[in-house]
C-alpha cells in the first residue's frame, strides 16, 4: 500500500488546526471533508469560486448526505476557506441544514439490571466498564483511558482526563459503583489502566468495548436498537426522572445546552441528548 501525498495545502490545513488546538480525530474529519470536496471539483480546492461552492451542497442533498454529516463538512469548508486561504467571503455562501433532534434511545432501570446480568466474562472487567460508562455516565473512550488512580473514593469522584474537547473533569463515583469496581479490583488487581487490554500497556479499546455491550444486549433479549452511547442517554435519563435539576445533569456530563432551568419534560430530554453526543 503506497502512502497518501501530504500536499502543501493540506500539510498547511493540518498546521493551522494544531495551532488552534484541535484534536486528532476532528482533524482527520476535517481532512476528509476537504478530500471530498476536492474529488467533486477535481481541481485543487482553493480555487472553488461561490458557484462551485453551491453546486457541492447541491450535490450533497441529492446524494441524500445526512443533515450531520453535511453540516460536518461545511464546518471543515468555512475553517479551510477562512483560515487556511484566507477567504472569508466564501463563507456567505455556505448554509448549514436543520438537523431535526429526536428523543435518543433509552433504556429502563430494569433493562439496565438485565444488561448487567448479562455482560460476558470472564471476570467482571467488562461489567464494571459498562457500569462506568452507566453509573457515571462516561463516553466509551472516557471509560477505556481511565486509570485506577482515577477513581477517587475518598470524595466519590471520578477523574476524567482529556474527555471529549480535550477537557479534564470530575464525574459521580455512586456507592454502588464503587462497590462493583473494588470486587473488580479484588480479582483482577488491575495497575496503571483501570481496564488493561493486550497487552497490558494498552487499555482496552472501545471497540471491544462496544462488543461487550452489543453481546450483552443479544443476550438480556434487548430489542431496542440500543448502543453503547445508549447507557450515557440513559444515566442523564433515569436522573432526569429521579427530579434532578437539569443544571445538576449538564454538570454531571459537563454539557452546555440552551434550555432554560426550569423547563421539564421533553424539552430537556432533548437539550441534554444534543449535548451528549
Amino acid at each position: 500500500m503506497t502512502e497518501e501525498r501530504t500536499t502543501p495545502l493540506r500539510a498547511r490545513m493540518i498546521e493551522d488546526m494544531r495551532i488552534r488546538g484541535m484534536g486528532d480525530k476532528a482533524q482527520e474529519a476535517h481532512i476528509r471533508a476537504i478530500k471530498d470536496f476536492a474529488g467533486f471539483l477535481r481541481r485543487s480546492p482553493d480555487t472553488a469560486t461561490p458557484d462551485d461552492l453551491r453546486a457541492y451542497q447541491l450535490h450533497m442533498t441529492n446524494a441524500g448526505v445526512t443533515p450531520s454529516m453535511f453540516n460536518a463538512r461545511i464546518v471543515a469548508l468555512r475553517f479551510f476557506f477562512g483560515v487556511t486561504c484566507g477567504r472569508e467571503e466564501m463563507k456567505r455562501h455556505m448554509q448549514f441544514q436543520r438537523n431535526p433532534r429526536k428523543l435518543p434511545v433509552v433504556l429502563s432501570v430494569e433493562e439496565i439490571a438485565e444488561l448487567m446480568a448479562a455482560v460476558p466474562g470472564p471476570g467482571l472487567k467488562y461489567r464494571a466498564a459498562l457500569g462506568i460508562s452507566y453509573g457515571a455516565g462516561l463516553r466509551a473512550s472516557e471509560v477505556c483511558n481511565l486509570r485506577v488512580t482515577d477513581i477517587d473514593s475518598d470524595r466519590m469522584l471520578i477523574h476524567v482526563e482529556e474527555g471529549k474537547g480535550g477537557k479534564d473533569r470530575k464525574a459521580m463515583l455512586s456507592p454502588a459503583l464503587l462497590d462493583l469496581l473494588r470486587e473488580y479490583w479484588r480479582e483482577a488487581r488491575p495497575q496503571g489502566w483501570l481496564f488493561p487490554g493486550k497487552p497490558k500497556i494498552n487499555p482496552i479499546s472501545p471497540r471491544q468495548l462496544n462488543r461487550a455491550f452489543t453481546s450483552a444486549r443479544h443476550t438480556a433479549g434487548i430489542a431496542k436498537p440500543a448502543t453503547l452511547h445508549t447507557l450515557r442517554h440513559s444515566f442523564a435519563t433515569h436522573l432526569l426522572e429521579a427530579n434532578t435539576d437539569v443544571r445538576v445533569i449538564q454538570v454531571l456530563l459537563k454539557t452546555t445546552t440552551n434550555c432554560p432551568p426550569t423547563a421539564r419534560g421533553r424539552a430537556d430530554l432533548l437539550s441534554i441528548s444534543s449535548a451528549l453526543r
